[in-house]
């Protein structure tokens, strides 16, 4: 099985970091790796509203906010709303 990457170049410095992809997902943690210098604190990712972020992975909860669904172990949330 072929490991899944995406290659970063720095434009900057003109080096290239590996950076894994794991589920679709890539950690944002990584980009501290890319740094001009060594007293750098390294790239930080900023994703404003956090519309493109995930804080854990959960097979409980499902969240697609482009369709406007929310699902609860499978379960709509307007469902047990209701209940």
């Amino acid at each position: 099985m072929s490991k899944e990457t995406l290659t970063v170049i720095d434009n900057r410095t003109g080096r290239s970091y590996e950076i894994a992809i794991e589920g679709g997902a890539v950690r944002a943690m990584e980009f501290r790796r890319v740094k001009v210098g060594e007293g750098d604190f390294g790239l930080l990712v900023y994703d404003p509203g956090f519309q493109n972020t995930a804080s854990c992975r959960s097979g409980i909860t499902y969240i697609d906010g482009e369709r406007g669904e929310l699902l609860y172990r499978g379960y709509p949330i307007e469902e047990l709303a209701e209940r």
